[in-house]
């Protein structure tokens, strides 16, 4: 990725140079392109998707058989307590 330069000129004040530096900034479109990146997740591979869904599947029947049993209470699904 390419920097990019701003020069102050010489009558010019510190806020116009931040100013035609945003105005640069967000005209390269940069900084669109890094948060973009910033959260982008790989995507998994076919086995590793089914090997999740699989392992979702077994984990819900076995709670699914705890509650059944009486093993387990169900949660509420609001963990956030107030004080």
């Amino acid at each position: 990725m390419s920097t990019i330069n701003v020069q102050k000129n010489d009558s010019e004040s510190n806020e116009s140079l931040i100013r035609r530096f945003t105005r640069k900034v967000q005209s390269s479109r940069k900084l669109i392109a890094v948060k973009q990146k910033q959260y982008r997740q790989p995507i998994k591979s076919r086995r590793l998707r089914r090997r999740s869904a699989i392992l979702r599947a077994k984990v819900k029947q076995t709670n699914e058989l705890l509650r059944k049993l009486g093993k387990k209470v169900d949660e509420p699904k609001d963990h956030k307590t107030k004080h």
